[in-house]
């Protein structure tokens, strides 16, 4: 998965905003409408753009309890470990897990209605799942940054 200036120059672009018109991509980027369409469709092709989304406000959306919470696991075993992963991959209350390094197994990022809906979900989620050793929560206060935008290295000039 290579990308050049020009490219970098596009993720910049629909990073910030992914409902630009490629004729206004292509103006920002110094490129014809036509080759950022290109570039664009290489872009997702190559796993380098994964996907086009718009981040939707918990609260707008009836879910304004959000949790951090920390899962470990009773052994670190590769069929546990998929079968956590399907898991989360299966649940709507899951909006981001993350398998990680340290002290807990998992991370993972929860909106709730209530809390005695987060309460439900836990007896369905952890407390029913013998491959659980625990978990910790943190609920957020505030959500002081939000989104999925990466730094993007610009190549050299070659």
């Amino acid at each position: 998965m290579q990308y050049d200036r020009t490219d970098a120059r596009i993720l910049e672009i629909v990073q910030k905003n992914n409902r630009l018109t490629s004729e206004v991509i292509g103006e920002l980027a110094g490129l014809s409408a036509t080759a950022c369409q290109r570039r664009l469709k290489r872009l997702r092709s190559d796993g380098i753009i994964e996907a086009d989304v718009s981040i939707v406000s918990a609260k707008a959306v009836g879910r304004p309890i959000q949790m951090l919470v920390l899962v470990s696991l009773e052994r670190e075993r590769a069929d546990i470990i998929d079968r956590f992963k399907k898991a989360i991959k299966a649940s709507a209350e899951v909006v981001n897990g993350f398998y990680v390094t340290g002290d807990a197994d998992f991370v993972l990022y929860i909106t709730s209605r209530t809390m005695e809906d987060y309460e439900q979900f836990t007896r369905r989620f952890f407390y029913e799942n013998p491959d659980i050793k625990g978990f910790k929560t943190m609920v957020v206060m505030d959500r002081v940054k939000s989104g999925f935008a990466i730094p993007i290295e610009i190549p050299p000039e070659e």
